[in-house]
């Protein structure tokens, strides 16, 4: 049974620690889960319930009282399949659909003052994200290891982006529109 890549954080992160829904949104929120993947606040019941039907949490003490927080573990199946879909999301190499691609890929539609317009707002734009992974990366220190390496990765991209955005946003502005 493959997981989702949300599933598997949200799993993840109850494998770490058991957590109810809203603790859940706290620590996405606090370490910026969100910069990375695709986690709505509103999603986060939707997935405990997906992950609860298919055997992979539980919540043992349930409280009587439907709006009660129920704390959930993960199961001996839930560990399982998190480790296997952690292995495979590391050693596969999968397309990624990015939309910059599509608007490269449409280049004929614009000016080379536009493109050289749209490169530089991206530029500021990822310059400013690199400040604040930095930024999130120093208000949790020390990290454990699995937190370092999102870091690392996640700057190592943006800053290869801003590398590749810096070298062409310099393309000649001839004034044409």
């Amino acid at each position: 049974m493959e997981l989702t890549p949300a599933e598997l954080v949200i799993l993840g992160l109850i494998i770490e620690c058991p957590r109810h829904g809203y603790d859940l949104e706290q620590v996405i929120e606090r370490r910026g889960i969100r910069q990375w993947t695709e986690i709505g606040f509103s999603s986060i019941y939707y997935l405990l319930a997906k992950l609860e039907s298919r055997g992979l949490v539980r919540a043992p003490d349930a409280p009587a009282a439907a709006k009660s927080r129920r704390v959930f573990q993960a199961t001996v199946a839930g560990r399982e399949a998190a480790t296997r879909g952690a292995l495979a999301l590391i050693a596969e190499l999968r397309p990624v659909p990015h939309p910059l691609l599509v608007g490269v890929a449409n280049l004929a539609l614009l000016s080379e003052r536009q493109y050289a317009q749209a490169l530089r707002d991206r530029l500021a734009q990822v310059e400013a994200r690199i400040a604040a992974v930095r930024a999130a990366e120093s208000a949790q220190a020390p990290l454990a290891l699995p937190a370092r390496e999102v870091f690392s990765y996640s700057l190592s991209l943006l800053e290869a982006e801003r590398s590749w955005l810096a070298a062409r946003a310099q393309v000649r502005d001839d004034g044409q529109d």
